[in-house]
C-alpha cells in the first residue's frame, strides 16, 4: 500500500507551503485523497507531481487559469500540447506588443530628455513646480507627445 502523505508532508516535498496547497484546493487544481474525521487531508505521490507541474508551467508565464485549463483537457482525454502551444502563441505575442509599446515609451522620454537637455533650470520661485512636466501635452496619446 502507498504511503498518504498529510498536508505539510506534501509541502516540503513539493517545496511549496500549506497554505499554497490549501490555495489550490480552493481553485480545484489539487485535491486530496481522502479526508479524516479529525479533518486531516491525505494525498498521494501523484499530488508532488501536480505541484511539480503547477511550479513548471508558471515559470512558462502560466496563470492558474491557464493551469486549469491544461488539466481540464488532460481529464477530458484530450492532447493537451496543442493548447499549451496556443497559450505560448498568445503569450509570445503578447510580449511581443509590450515589447513595442515599452520601445515607444522609451523613445518619447528620450526625446523629451534630449529636448529638455539645454533649457534653464526654472526659478524656485516661480509658480509653476516643473514647466517640463507642464509642458506635456495631456491631449496626445503620451507616445506622440513630442
Amino acid at each position: 500500500m502507498k504511503k498518504l502523505l498529510k498536508i505539510g508532508e506534501l509541502a516540503k516535498q513539493a517545496h511549496v507551503t500549506v497554505a499554497t496547497i490549501r490555495y489550490y484546493e480552493s481553485l480545484h487544481l489539487l485535491e486530496p485523497v481522502s479526508k479524516a474525521e479529525n479533518g486531516y487531508r491525505y494525498y498521494d505521490g501523484a499530488a508532488v507531481n501536480r505541484l511539480q507541474f503547477i511550479k513548471q508551467a508558471q515559470i512558462l508565464q502560466f496563470s492558474l487559469a491557464e493551469i486549469q485549463q491544461v488539466f481540464d483537457v488532460h481529464n477530458q482525454g484530450e492532447p493537451v500540447c496543442t493548447l499549451v502551444k496556443k497559450v505560448i502563441d498568445c503569450k509570445i505575442s503578447a510580449l511581443e506588443q509590450e515589447i513595442q509599446q515599452a520601445t515607444a515609451r522609451k523613445t518619447m522620454l528620450e526625446n523629451y530628455r534630449t529636448s529638455w537637455a539645454v533649457r534653464p533650470l526654472d526659478n524656485p520661485s516661480n509658480v509653476k513646480v516643473c514647466s517640463l512636466i507642464e509642458e506635456v501635452s495631456l491631449t496626445s496619446n503620451r507616445l506622440d507627445a513630442i
